[in-house]
Protein backbone atom coordinates (compact mmCIF):
# COMPACT_ATOMS: atom_id res chain seq x y z
CA UNK A 1 0.00 0.00 0.00
CA UNK A 2 1.07 3.34 -0.51
CA UNK A 3 2.26 5.20 2.49
CA UNK A 4 0.41 8.83 1.50
CA UNK A 5 -2.86 6.40 1.40
CA UNK A 6 -2.26 4.64 4.55
CA UNK A 7 -2.26 7.33 7.01
CA UNK A 8 -5.36 9.20 4.51
CA UNK A 9 -7.31 6.00 5.32
CA UNK A 10 -5.86 5.99 9.64
CA UNK A 11 -6.43 9.66 9.90
CA UNK A 12 -10.31 9.00 8.66
CA UNK A 13 -10.39 6.23 10.67
CA UNK A 14 -8.88 7.62 13.77
CA UNK A 15 -10.99 11.19 13.58
CA UNK A 16 -14.20 8.62 13.16
CA UNK A 17 -13.24 6.98 16.48
CA UNK A 18 -12.69 9.90 18.28
CA UNK A 19 -17.03 11.18 16.70
CA UNK A 20 -18.00 7.57 18.01
CA UNK A 21 -16.28 8.37 21.47
CA UNK A 22 -17.82 11.52 21.76
CA UNK A 23 -21.15 10.05 20.95
CA UNK A 24 -20.42 7.16 23.56
CA UNK A 25 -19.63 10.08 26.53
CA UNK A 26 -22.39 12.36 25.39
CA UNK A 27 -24.94 9.10 26.29
CA UNK A 28 -22.59 8.54 29.96
CA UNK A 29 -22.72 12.73 31.30
CA UNK A 30 -22.12 11.00 34.47
CA UNK A 31 -18.68 9.59 33.39
CA UNK A 32 -17.78 13.18 33.20
CA UNK A 33 -18.88 14.19 37.10
CA UNK A 34 -16.32 11.90 38.39
CA UNK A 35 -12.94 13.13 38.41
CA UNK A 36 -11.24 9.87 38.16
CA UNK A 37 -13.28 8.75 35.42
CA UNK A 38 -12.85 11.71 33.12
CA UNK A 39 -9.28 10.87 33.05
CA UNK A 40 -9.69 7.70 31.85
CA UNK A 41 -12.70 9.09 29.44
CA UNK A 42 -9.72 12.35 28.39
CA UNK A 43 -7.05 9.23 28.05
CA UNK A 44 -9.58 7.16 25.83
CA UNK A 45 -9.99 10.20 23.37
CA UNK A 46 -6.41 11.52 22.91
CA UNK A 47 -5.68 7.96 21.88
CA UNK A 48 -7.59 8.14 19.37
CA UNK A 49 -6.88 11.75 18.58
CA UNK A 50 -3.04 12.30 18.46
CA UNK A 51 -2.71 9.39 15.98
CA UNK A 52 -5.30 11.25 14.15
CA UNK A 53 -3.63 14.61 13.99
CA UNK A 54 0.08 12.97 13.22
CA UNK A 55 -1.46 10.95 10.47
CA UNK A 56 -2.53 14.39 9.04
CA UNK A 57 1.03 15.55 9.80
CA UNK A 58 2.40 12.60 7.54
CA UNK A 59 0.19 13.26 4.49
CA UNK A 60 1.57 17.03 4.73
CA UNK A 61 4.83 15.81 5.59
CA UNK A 62 4.82 12.49 3.23
CA UNK A 63 8.14 11.17 1.93
CA UNK A 64 9.15 14.62 -0.18
CA UNK A 65 9.16 17.30 2.90
CA UNK A 66 9.90 14.31 5.82
CA UNK A 67 10.77 17.26 8.56
CA UNK A 68 6.65 18.38 8.59
CA UNK A 69 5.77 15.09 9.96
CA UNK A 70 8.68 14.52 11.79
CA UNK A 71 8.70 17.71 14.13
CA UNK A 72 4.79 17.01 14.58
CA UNK A 73 5.16 13.50 15.38
CA UNK A 74 7.93 14.26 18.49
CA UNK A 75 5.70 17.17 19.46
CA UNK A 76 2.37 14.87 19.74
CA UNK A 77 4.11 11.74 20.99
CA UNK A 78 5.89 13.94 24.19
CA UNK A 79 2.08 15.48 24.35
CA UNK A 80 0.69 11.89 24.22
CA UNK A 81 3.19 10.77 26.92
CA UNK A 82 3.09 12.97 29.45
CA UNK A 83 -0.71 12.72 29.84
CA UNK A 84 -0.25 8.94 29.39
CA UNK A 85 2.30 9.09 32.57
CA UNK A 86 0.36 11.39 34.29
CA UNK A 87 -2.58 9.51 33.65
CA UNK A 88 -0.73 6.32 34.71
CA UNK A 89 0.62 7.80 37.97
CA UNK A 90 -2.88 8.48 39.03
CA UNK A 91 -4.79 5.02 37.96
CA UNK A 92 -2.29 3.50 40.44
CA UNK A 93 -3.05 5.87 42.81
CA UNK A 94 -6.84 5.83 41.92
CA UNK A 95 -6.69 1.66 42.71
CA UNK A 96 -6.84 1.05 39.00
CA UNK A 97 -6.69 -2.51 37.97
CA UNK A 98 -3.57 -3.42 36.51
CA UNK A 99 -4.51 -3.24 33.34
CA UNK A 100 -5.50 -0.18 32.70
CA UNK A 101 -1.81 0.71 34.57
CA UNK A 102 -0.35 -1.68 32.15
CA UNK A 103 -1.85 -0.46 29.52
CA UNK A 104 -1.29 3.17 29.93
CA UNK A 105 2.52 2.23 30.78
CA UNK A 106 2.45 0.46 27.25
CA UNK A 107 0.55 3.29 25.06
CA UNK A 108 3.59 5.52 27.09
CA UNK A 109 6.22 3.98 25.81
CA UNK A 110 4.23 3.87 22.58
CA UNK A 111 4.56 7.45 22.31
CA UNK A 112 7.86 7.53 23.41
CA UNK A 113 9.45 5.57 20.43
CA UNK A 114 7.25 7.22 18.44
CA UNK A 115 9.34 10.51 19.33
CA UNK A 116 12.70 9.05 19.55
CA UNK A 117 12.05 7.34 15.73
CA UNK A 118 10.96 11.05 14.71
CA UNK A 119 13.92 12.29 16.78
CA UNK A 120 16.39 9.67 14.97
CA UNK A 121 14.78 8.65 11.92
CA UNK A 122 18.24 6.23 11.17
CA UNK A 123 17.03 3.77 13.47
CA UNK A 124 14.06 2.67 11.50
CA UNK A 125 17.10 0.85 9.46
CA UNK A 126 17.49 -1.60 12.15
CA UNK A 127 14.35 -3.18 11.14
CA UNK A 128 14.50 -2.33 7.54
CA UNK A 129 11.79 0.38 6.79
CA UNK A 130 11.78 3.58 5.87
CA UNK A 131 11.06 5.69 9.09
CA UNK A 132 7.44 6.98 8.19
CA UNK A 133 6.68 3.19 8.32
CA UNK A 134 8.10 2.15 11.76
CA UNK A 135 5.87 5.07 12.68
CA UNK A 136 2.89 3.42 10.87
CA UNK A 137 3.32 0.50 12.74
CA UNK A 138 3.80 2.16 16.21
CA UNK A 139 0.74 3.64 15.84
CA UNK A 140 -1.69 0.98 14.52
CA UNK A 141 -0.33 -0.76 17.88
CA UNK A 142 -1.12 2.92 19.52
CA UNK A 143 -4.96 2.51 18.36
CA UNK A 144 -5.02 -1.23 19.02
CA UNK A 145 -4.20 -0.83 22.65
CA UNK A 146 -6.57 2.18 22.26
CA UNK A 147 -9.45 0.14 21.18
CA UNK A 148 -8.90 -2.54 24.36
CA UNK A 149 -9.11 0.34 26.56
CA UNK A 150 -12.23 1.30 25.47
CA UNK A 151 -13.75 -2.55 25.60
CA UNK A 152 -12.88 -2.95 29.32
CA UNK A 153 -13.73 0.51 30.00
CA UNK A 154 -17.11 0.14 27.91
CA UNK A 155 -17.73 -3.87 29.93
CA UNK A 156 -17.50 -2.20 32.73
CA UNK A 157 -13.83 -2.44 34.76
CA UNK A 158 -12.93 0.82 36.95
CA UNK A 159 -16.24 2.45 36.70
CA UNK A 160 -18.47 3.01 40.00
CA UNK A 161 -21.38 0.28 38.69
CA UNK A 162 -18.39 -2.33 39.49
CA UNK A 163 -17.73 -1.57 43.05
CA UNK A 164 -21.40 -1.36 43.66
CA UNK A 165 -22.44 -4.96 41.86
CA UNK A 166 -19.24 -6.42 43.89
CA UNK A 167 -20.07 -5.00 47.23
CA UNK A 168 -24.02 -6.21 46.15
CA UNK A 169 -22.64 -9.67 45.46
CA UNK A 170 -20.00 -9.94 48.15
CA UNK A 171 -21.03 -12.21 51.77
CA UNK A 172 -21.98 -10.61 54.89
CA UNK A 173 -19.14 -9.86 57.07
Amino acid sequence: MDISTFYALFSATCFTLVGLWWNVVQGHQDWLRDPALRRIVGGIYISFLLPALMGLFAQVGGTETPEIWRVSFVVLAVIGCVSTMRLTGRSRRDGSSVFLTLAQAVAALFYALIAVVGAAPELADVVGVQPIQAEAVLLILLVVLAHGLVWRFMAGEGRPADVEVVAASAPPP
